[in-house]
Parts: C-alpha cells; sequence; structure tokens
C-alpha cells in the first residue's frame, strides 16, 4: 500500500516552501489527493517529481519549460533517470545559447558606467544601438531583466 504525505511533510522533505508546492500543484506540474477533510495527501513518489522540478530550474529552464518536458511522461508518471537523460539532450541547445548570451553580456558589462540614464548611444546593455531614442527625448520603460527566479508567474 502506498504511503502519503500531508503538504508539511512533502515541504520538508522537499525543501520546497508550501506555498510553493501549491503553485506547482496550481500549474500541473505536481498532484495531490484530497484527505475526508479536504486536505492535499501527496503520494512519496511527488518528492521525485518535486526534486525534478529543482533540478530543471537550477538549469534556469522556467515553470512552463519544465510543465512541457513533465507532459511528455506517459500518464503523468514520475521521470525516471532515463527521462532526465533524454530531456537534459534536449535541453543541451538551449543552456548553450543561454552561456553564449551571457558570455555576450559579461564581455560588454566592463563597458558600462551604470549612470542609469538608460538613453546613452554607448549602454550595451539597456540601450543597444540608442534603440531607446526611437520613441524620442526623456525616461523610457525598458523591459525587466531576466531573474533566475523562475517561479513567478509572467505578467503584471
Amino acid at each position: 500500500m502506498e504511503s502519503f504525505w500531508t503538504i508539511g511533510e512533502l515541504a520538508a522533505r522537499s525543501g520546497v516552501p508550501a506555498s510553493a508546492l501549491r503553485f506547482y500543484e496550481q500549474q500541473g506540474l505536481i498532484a495531490s489527493l484530497r484527505s475526508e477533510g479536504n486536505q492535499r495527501r501527496y503520494a512519496r513518489h511527488m518528492l521525485r517529481r518535486v526534486g525534478f522540478i529543482r533540478a530543471a530550474q537550477a538549469l534556469g529552464l522556467g515553470l512552463a519549460e519544465v510543465g512541457a518536458a513533465l507532459a511528455t511522461l506517459p500518464d503523468g508518471r514520475t521521470p525516471t533517470k532515463a527521462d532526465w537523460q533524454r530531456l537534459a539532450r534536449g535541453w543541451v541547445p538551449l543552456l548553450d545559447a543561454r552561456i553564449a548570451a551571457l558570455q555576450r553580456l559579461r564581455g560588454k558589462l566592463t563597458g558600462c558606467i551604470g549612470c542609469g540614464c538608460l538613453s546613452m548611444k554607448t549602454c550595451a546593455l539597456y540601450n543597444a544601438g540608442d534603440a531607446a531614442a526611437a520613441g524620442g527625448p526623456g525616461a523610457r520603460d525598458l523591459p525587466p531583466l531576466a531573474t533566475p527566479d523562475h517561479t513567478r508567474k509572467e505578467g503584471p
């Protein structure tokens, strides 16, 4: 007979806050059953799914990419070592592209004086090619910089 954990037990075992587990469940990345008192109960194998999610996030993958990877598994099962190897091979080009972009950024970093004007013609970090000038004079709303926190929802 399979044993089940409460959300607190899964949070303690995985090191992931209960709020994140609820979010993962809302996003369809993990699943729970409900007790008679309507409390979440997680099968023990959900720990491996949470581990998979965290490992993929550590690689810089967003939850949408993790969800797409998990969706390739039959019947929503927990990833195996072979699954991880197959998915990892598919992520290599994505990671290589991100590494190359970061290396290009690192090469431009020393040219930044960090003045904050964001409209300098020479600002390779925030205004490459003086793209902000096309909108006229004054401050511009620029897209946010990428962050390593992929647990946040996108949008406002």
